[in-house]
Order: structure tokens, then C-alpha cells, then sequence
């Protein structure tokens, strides 16, 4: 039993679940001690709002409508997390997907309102835009050695600026926000499929939602079962290593960005073409969601189907800060909440390694004990 015990806790899957509870809870106890430095009267009742989100409401409907709404703007944090991820696996920081998913909403309201194309034409155009600008970054690292941090962070505010500029064409007239789709375009909406009325026939609950969960998985295989996968990882790991074994080491590193910016890219379509938010031509800063993606992918363990789990979380804690009482606290504290959570990720490795190095140390005293003699197994030999 003893042995079965220790093999769990040495499991990669185990240690990142509980680096992760940690990191959650340790960034909600910090989040109550800061919500009692403001004001200590509402703290506890601020924070158990914060984490209930929607179960704030008395009403089952309601309930189902803003637990929809919240899986709604989960999706693209999803996807962010596995564009940063699929290429964290292969050696790549993509810290680009903000960029990606910049584009991705440019592309696909623009062909949704300018060109009045159907949902999946819209949809192609994000990933392709997305993808496109991946595989810059991708192509600066293969072949000039152009760190990709760098040429990312570039490209994050190139994009953003890019993107204002061509939905200036499709925004509204006496507004800053583009046209709404169900006004312009319907068809571009994406299909509910009856999904709506599971949730108290929220509008805005789409195929997105089933979508993003089966690209986690098909991201998990192509990482975890098959040969390009291998191929992939093994390029992250020594690219030099990997060309004298055969591998097209430059191919690769642009294959990785290009699938990593067509998912940041996916993202975007799958909240803007919903018709739930529109974009603002007069914004200033690269929207949050990329940089979050990075937070739920980490908190995930940088694996595709926990991620899905730590983007739900963040969400949902970002999400439940809407329900905070106004007089006592500023709407921005989920968002606080949330930061030190994501600033606590960081941190997973290294609670990966403290939680090794407790069980190595366990294990030799163990060893020890077994073999200093007259001990029971000793006293067998």
C-alpha cells in the first residue's frame, strides 16, 4: 500500500493537481486578507460571491443563463491556453497568442460585417489569421534565431492597431464598437443547436462550447500519440539534436507557432461570433485574454484537458467579481483575485520540485531504515 501511495504522489498528473489547488488557495486567502485590509465588514461575504458567481442568484433560470454566459467567455480563454501550451510542449514561449487572438477577431468580423460571410468561412478566416501570424514569429526563430518573446510582443501591438484600423470600416456610426451581427449578419452567428435552451435559452451558448473541448483533446493526441507530436516535442527539446536525427528541426519550429497563433485565432471567433461582445475600434491595450491563457495554461499543468478545468476557474473568478457590493469594494477585485493566482502559477514548477525533493528525501531515509541491519527485512536476509 505504502508503495502504491508513494508511486501517486510521483504521478505528473497528481503533482500538477495539487501545485495547482495550491496555487488557488493560496490566491483566495491572500485575496481575503486584502478584501479585510480594505474592508473588513463585507470581506467574508465579498469573497463568497466572488467564488459562487452565479449561484449569487435566487432564480434556477438565472442561474443556468449566467453559468451559461460564464462558459461563454471561457471558451476563448481556453483557447489561448492551448496555443500557449502547444507551444510551451515544444520548447516555445507564445506569449503571442494575445496578438493571435487579436487578429483572429479582426478577421472574423470583418468577413462576418464587411464581406457578409457565413459562421465557418468567418471562422476559417481566424484561424488562418491567427495561424499566419504564429508562423511569422516562428519563421524569425527558425531561421534568424529572432527569440520569439521578442517578435511576439511586437507583433501584439502591430496587430492590435492593424485590426483597429480595418474594423473602422464596420463600426457602428455614432459609436466606437463594430455592428452587431444579429443587426448585419446572422448568419455569421455561430449555430446553437439547442444548446441555448439548456441554458435558460441563453442566445449566446453555442457549438463553441462542445467545439473547444474536442480541440483540447485533439491537441492532447497530437501531443501525446502520434509521430508529428513526437517529432514536435523532440525539436523543443535539442533542435540540433533533432536535425541530425532527420527531423526538419526550421519546419517544426514554424508548424509549432502556426497551430499555436491558429488556435489563439480560433478563440477569438468562437466569443466574437457569437454575438456576445463586440470589438471597440478605439482601444488602447492587447485584450487580456491572451496573457490569461497564459495563467490557465500553467495552472493546467500545461496539459490540454486540465486546462479546460483552470480556464473555467479563472473565468468563473473573473466572472463572480460582478457580484461584488459595490459600495464596499471597486469592481476590479476579481480582477485582483485573479492576478494573484495567475502570478502564483508561476510557481507550479517549483512546487513540482519542492514536492519531489520532500518524497526523494522520504524514500532514502526509508532505504536507510530498510537496510540498516537487524531490521525486519534485514533479520529475513
Amino acid at each position: 500500500m505504502r508503495r502504491e501511495k508513494t508511486s501517486l504522489l510521483r504521478s505528473k498528473g497528481v503533482q500538477s493537481l495539487l501545485a495547482s489547488l495550491l496555487c488557488i488557495v493560496i490566491g483566495l486567502l491572500i485575496g481575503y486578507i486584502v478584501l479585510l485590509i480594505i474592508n473588513p465588514a463585507g470581506a467574508g461575504e465579498a469573497i463568497r460571491t466572488i467564488v459562487e458567481n452565479f449561484l449569487y442568484y435566487p432564480s434556477a433560470a438565472a442561474r443556468l443563463r449566467y453559468f451559461g454566459n460564464t462558459l461563454v467567455k471561457t471558451a476563448p480563454l481556453l483557447m489561448c491556453s492551448l496555443s500557449v501550451l502547444f507551444a510551451y510542449k515544444v520548447g516555445l514561449f507564445n506569449i503571442g497568442a494575445a496578438g493571435q487572438y487579436v487578429v483572429g477577431a479582426g478577421a472574423s468580423l470583418y468577413v462576418a460585417l464587411g464581406l457578409g460571410m457565413p459562421w465557418y468561412v468567418c471562422l476559417v478566416a481566424a484561424i488562418a489569421a491567427g495561424a499566419i501570424l504564429g508562423a511569422i514569429s516562428g519563421i524569425l526563430k527558425a531561421y534568424r534565431n529572432v527569440n520569439e518573446v521578442i517578435s511576439c510582443i511586437m507583433l501584439n501591438w502591430i496587430s492590435l492597431y492593424l485590426v483597429n484600423a480595418l474594423l473602422t470600416n464596420v463600426k457602428e456610426t455614432a459609436s466606437p464598437y463594430t455592428f452587431t451581427l444579429s443587426s448585419t449578419n446572422p448568419d455569421a452567428i455561430l449555430p446553437s443547436l439547442g444548446l441555448g435552451a439548456l441554458f435558460a435559452n441563453n442566445q449566446y451558448v453555442t457549438i463553441a462550447i462542445p467545439l473547444v473541448i474536442l480541440v483540447s483533446v485533439a491537441v492532447w493526441i497530437l501531443l501525446e500519440k502520434t509521430k508529428l507530436g513526437y517529432e514536435l516535442r523532440a525539436t523543443g527539446c535539442n533542435k540540433f539534436a533533432a536535425k541530425y536525427c532527420g527531423m526538419k528541426e526550421k519546419r517544426n519550429i514554424i508548424l509549432t507557432m502556426a497551430i499555436a497563433g491558429g488556435l489563439a485565432g480560433m478563440g477569438a471567433a468562437t466569443l466574437f461570433l457569437t454575438g456576445f461582445e463586440q470589438w471597440q475600434v478605439t482601444q488602447s491595450a492587447v485584450p487580456a485574454m491572451g496573457f490569461n491563457g497564459i495563467a490557465a495554461a500553467f495552472l493546467g499543468g500545461l496539459n490540454p484537458i486540465g486546462a479546460i478545468f483552470s480556464s473555467y476557474f479563472i473565468q468563473h473568478i473573473t466572472n463572480g467579481g460582478a457580484y461584488v457590493d459595490k459600495t464596499m469594494y471597486s469592481a476590479q477585485i476579481s480582477d485582483l483575485i485573479s492576478a494573484l493566482i495567475i502570478y502564483l502559477c508561476g510557481f507550479v514548477l517549483f512546487f513540482k520540485v519542492f514536492m519531489n525533493s520532500r518524497l526523494d528525501r522520504r524514500d532514502e531515509k526509508r532505504r536507510a531504515k530498510e537496510d540498516r541491519p537487524g531490521s525486519e527485512e534485514g533479520g529475513k536476509a
